[in-house]
């Protein structure tokens, strides 16, 4: 008998797995068509927020984060929160290297086109807190290391979002010589949107996990539980898509050069800062795990912060806007593509033992996010 481990990737996936580019893909398309066909849809989904956030969105995002979160073994935390190998790395690469890079890009590509480079810029700045653990998940990383390093990356959210807005649209342009922004986004703003997104089904599923565990037993509650809940994600995550490309199917359709004009930078932005980052991890002694939640958490990007923050500060059909609807639909397939990379880059890593993708707790056919 061959031993699984060495088959190829997409014949250790379940069938839903193996497509889910393929769902993604469904899910974008029906999303655009939406949009496109609907009239109105996309403002009728626009005005549907309480205090500035779609709800829409919101539920999507939640129903899609919360599974993940509940089989995060909070238990293990503290052996993540005192590994310096792949807390500093992920801080330097998230704060410092990532908005640099998409400040530096944004001009690059787009000198000619204010309002898209400020859009992008924006969107550099919003790091990401969660569909990025859809991702971790699906390419066996480390649940427990992604867990600490969204909730940092909440916390710098917070504290340096508005400086860092400042600095780059503002201050850095300046020394430069080149044309200055102004970002006008409260404290209040990024805080709500991390408890809500991260906080929320954060608490739910640590919860669940903590009261399942007690009145249960973790068998029970890794075989009989996590197997019921987990294709949820799966649910979540595609139906966060269509409403999320339904909101700007027209305004992505009818520019179809101004989105491939904004698509390229992104395109060099997700592949630099995902390779550079798994190679980083390599070189520090990370085992593939996290090496893979390093390199996802550091190029991925918060999006709804990003349009909110563009909409609110620049109006909802600017082309602000457009930039940061336009950050997920390079970010969604690019990062599922980037799945199946990580999978087949685990020969590099020749001490990690190849993760089985439908474990014992996830029967053949349920998705394993």
């Amino acid at each position: 008998m061959s031993d699984p481990t060495t088959a190829p990737v997409a014949a250790r996936l379940s069938f839903v797995d193996r497509y889910l580019a393929v769902w993604i893909l469904v899910a974008m398309a029906a999303g655009l068509g939406l949009g496109r066909l609907v009239p109105g849809l996309g403002d009728a989904l626009a005005k549907v927020t309480v205090t500035g956030v779609s709800l829409p969105i919101a539920l999507g995002l939640l129903v899609m984060m919360y599974p993940v979160l509940a089989k995060v073994r909070y238990d293990r935390l503290d052996t993540v929160t005192r590994d310096r190998r792949l807390l500093l790395p992920s801080l330097l690469l998230n704060w410092v290297l990532g908005p640099a890079l998409m400040f530096a890009l944004a001009w690059i590509f787009l000198p000619d086109l204010p309002e898209y480079r400020t859009g992008l810029i924006i969107v550099g700045l919003a790091r990401c807190i969660a569909m990025v653990i859809i991702w971790n998940d699906l390419a066996c990383g480390d649940r427990e290391a992604a867990a600490v390093l969204v909730a940092l990356n909440s916390v710098f959210q917070v504290l340096a979002f508005s400086l860092l807005g400042w600095f780059y649209l503002s201050v850095l342009p300046g020394w430069l010589g080149l044309e200055q922004t102004t970002l006008d986004v409260s404290m209040w703003e990024i805080a709500r949107s991390v408890l809500i997104f991260l906080g929320i089904p954060l608490a739910a599923g640590f919860l669940t996990r903590r009261l399942g565990e007690k009145a249960k037993g973790r068998t029970w509650y890794e075989t009989k539980l996590i197997p019921r809940i987990g294709p949820f994600a799966l649910y979540g995550l595609l139906f966060t898509i269509v409403v999320l490309f339904a909101l700007q199917g027209d305004a992505i359709t009818s520019k179809p050069l101004d989105v491939a004009r904004i698509a390229l930078p992104l395109l060099v932005y997700f592949a630099l800062m995902w390779a550079g980052s798994m190679a980083l991890g390599k070189a520090v002694g990370l085992d593939y795990p996290k090496a893979t939640t390093l390199a996802f958490t550091a190029a991925g990007n918060n999006f709804e912060l990003a349009i909110a923050v563009a909409i609110a500060t620049f109006g909802a059909t600017s082309g602000q806007a457009l930039a940061g609807v336009v950050g997920p639909l390079i970010e969604v397939p690019v990062l599922i593509g980037l799945v199946y990379v990580a999978l087949a880059a685990r020969r590099y890593f020749p001490n990690t033992q190849a993760p089985a993708a439908v474990s014992a707790a996830e029967p053949e056919g349920s998705a394993r996010v």
